[in-house]
């Protein structure tokens, strides 16, 4: 279709290609052509097993015709519809997704261009139906890359970009068990009791702000690149109480646990927790097209009955978007992925605490469904990472990069590998990845103090 030899991908690519999150002088990015289930390969016919399906978002693995299939009919059909009308895509994926959220409770859906619009469009919601300002948010956590999102987001990334940032946000701390602030003379407690403790310093916080201040609280369900920390039992349905009790809105960001990810369609479910709103986007399209969406009650949209929702995009509501989406959930249900995602975890659980018991280097594995991470150590007395925080090592530098010079991609974060493949995986290709990262940890075994 675009005639350009391989050979002149990567030379041109960096001719004319500003890249995000990178410094542009160091930016040696893997050139790609084609893509297969969980596989994909570079101009070099490398093949690479893709264990963070790309993005943590190529949920249902790349390739799948029955979704191209149905954004190339759509695309001849009608390619484009303006926001404020509406189209046969349009019911039918906002029933669809209606569908799958708990219960189907949450009916109402705004569709968006991706996560961080979901997130900072949610936040406008809650603010508009409860006529209060403030959000609060966990400092583990990322909501996204745009000035509302990133005021939202804990971690480092938002810092750069202070005090340009959103207004109104307060953050507060994630029941993190190996790195408890509360438990750390304690680390027997029992998880009643960890919970118990976490809801105690969120109430804290909501009386200190004032709670007829505080619109709503947005957390990721299961915290997603900063730790893949899944919460303690109680502590979700706690925080469903706390909303409750103070009329604050709960909105959960599965952005990247929803869709399967966790072995439910939103990874909230395993609490039997319904939120006021659910944001997500990757898994929704499987990053087919760019598509998020934000899921409400319908008295969260009732608000806006007789006043004006003032926030929209050119390509909300994009009729390919919604016809991959529409498409990449009936493959979901088809295939059953939800379903295979939960029967792996406990593979994936068993192949990471081998991997744990082998390596001095890993403090502590956890995972969910298919959404697993390694953390490393140098010292698991100490629990002193291998890379401080936000921040690298030559440890972990030499990780990434031999899997990646034997085929496996997949992400680090500062001192964590996430392991996050599609959800068509198999016992023996998860098996074919752990077992190359299995090689891996040796460099970061050199590095645990001796």
């Amino acid at each position: 279709m675009f005639d350009l030899p391989d050979s002149e991908i990567l030379p041109l690519s960096k001719e004319h290609v500003f890249y995000t999150w990178s410094a542009q002088a160091r930016v040696n990015p893997i050139a790609i052509k084609r893509a297969q289930g969980v596989y994909f390969w570079d101009v070099d016919d490398k093949r690479y097993l893709d264990f963070n399906s790309m993005t943590m978002c190529v949920n249902i693995g790349h390739g799948d015709p029955r979704v191209i299939k149905a954004m190339q009919e759509q695309a001849a059909e009608l390619p484009y519809a303006a926001p404020g009308m509406t189209t046969k895509i349009r019911a039918l994926a906002s029933k669809a997704v209606a569908d799958v959220t708990p219960g189907g409770k949450l009916s109402k859906i705004l569709f968006t261009l991706g996560g961080a619009d979901s997130n900072e469009n949610a936040i406008k919601l809650a603010r508009g139906y409860t006529n209060r300002f403030k959000i609060l948010t966990r400092y583990r956590s990322y909501h996204g890359a745009t000035m509302g999102a990133m005021a939202a987001t804990g971690d480092p990334r938002r810092q750069m970009w202070e005090p340009g940032t959103m207004p109104g946000v307060v953050h507060f701390l994630d029941p993190y068990r190996y790195r408890s602030t509360f438990h750390r003379t304690n680390p027997d407690i029992s998880e009643e009791e960890f919970a118990r403790d976490y809801l105690n310093h969120l109430e804290e916080i909501i009386r200190y702000e004032g709670p007829e201040t505080i619109a709503a609280i947005l957390m990721e369900s299961v915290t997603g690149t900063n730790g893949i920390i899944i919460p303690p039992e109680g502590y979700m349905q706690g925080v469903r109480a706390l909303c409750d009790k103070y009329g604050i809105v709960m909105i959960a960001d599965e952005v990247m646990s929803g869709f399967g990810r966790t072995g439910k369609w939103f990874a909230i479910e395993h609490w039997n927790v319904v939120p006021d709103m659910i944001t997500m986007a990757k898994g929704l399209t499987s990053a087919y097209a760019p598509l998020g969406a934000v899921a409400m009650k319908p008295e969260i949209a009732a608000a806006f009955d007789e006043r004006v929702f003032e926030s929209g995009l050119t390509y909300t509501s994009h009729p390919v978007s919604l016809a991959a989406a529409l498409a990449n959930i009936r493959v979901m249900q088809a295939d059953r992925l939800v379903e295979r995602a939960a029967a792996l975890g406990p593979e994936l659980k068993r192949m990471l605490n081998d991997l744990g018991e082998a390596h001095p280097s890993v403090g502590d594995v956890r995972s969910i469904g298919l959404f697993g991470i390694v953390e490393l150590v140098r010292d698991r007395k100490t629990k002193e990472p291998m890379a401080p925080w936000n921040g690298s090592s030559p440890e972990m530098a030499a990780l990434k990069k031999y899997c990646i010079e034997q085929g496996l991609f997949i992400y680090t974060h500062w001192h964590t590998a996430l392991i996050i493949p599609p959800l068509v995986i198999t016992k023996e290709q998860l098996q074919e990845g752990l077992s190359i990262l299995d090689q891996a940890l040796a460099t970061t075994d050199r590095g645990v103090a001796r």
